[in-house]
């Protein structure tokens, strides 16, 4: 039995809108995190990490920023999973794009109460909530990636995507692996690299077209069009 996600018209609509708001959202997050860099004079930009601007001037903003970015990631997750054929996409990919949104978001939640509140669970929760939002996030992107082969509508986006991804991983690698990485240009890079490619695949989708996609290639909505 088809899955009616992946051709039903009334669906398509609400994933192009999605796409169009994830994208924002992300250059609006980007744009924030570049700001900092400035804002924050009584942090180095090459040396202190993200995490550090959660806490004192801003940090607030930041905090709020990583949530809004979260149920971003996680709402663009979903409508790519909706608008994806079904041989192209993947429930992993989506849960681990969700686990990665859930994590990130107990990072900026976590980190505006429990340092005062438990100051040694603290550290814990953040560093096992912020590693487990960048491993997730990073497969996801590079499954996610791999598979826009198999769906002639995004085939395109496959290599830029893929590259991307790649990327990101090796700029994280460098960032886990090379104890002289400058830790926070490192951070901040794989960061960025990351929400370039929600940011690209949520303007991918905004820009879909709801009349164009009910005549794909393998639809039913496209009955109307055979002749009888």
């Amino acid at each position: 039995m088809q899955d009616p996600s992946s051709t039903s018209p009334a669906l398509r609509p609400w994933v192009a809108y999605a796409g169009g708001i994830g994208a924002a959202v992300c250059w609006l997050f980007l744009s924030l995190v570049v700001a900092l860099q400035f804002a924050r004079s009584d942090l180095g930009w090459v040396h202190s990490q993200l995490s550090l601007y959660l806490h004192g001037p801003y940090g607030l903003l930041l905090r709020t920023g990583y949530c809004v970015l979260a149920m971003a990631m996680a709402l663009l997750a979903f409508a790519l999973h909706c608008r994806l054929r079904p041989e192209a996409r993947s429930g992993t990919v989506l849960g681990l794009f969700w686990v990665a949104a859930l994590s990130l978001s107990t990072v900026a939640i976590g980190d505006s109460w429990l340092p005062e509140q438990a100051p040694t669970l603290a550290p814990m929760v953040h560093l096992l909530s912020a590693q487990s939002a960048f491993l997730c996030v990073i497969a996801a992107v590079l499954l996610q990636s791999w598979y826009f082969r198999r769906d002639r509508a995004w085939r395109g986006l496959h290599r830029p995507a893929f590259g991307l991804a790649w990327l990101a991983f090796a700029i994280l690698a460098w960032h886990v692996g090379v104890d002289s990485a400058p830790r926070g240009l490192s951070q901040k890079l794989a960061i960025v690299l990351i929400v370039a490619w929600l940011a690209l695949i949520g303007r991918r989708l905004s820009q879909a077209s709801v009349t164009g996609a009910a005549h794909e290639p393998g639809s039913r909505d496209n009955a109307g069009d055979n002749p009888t």
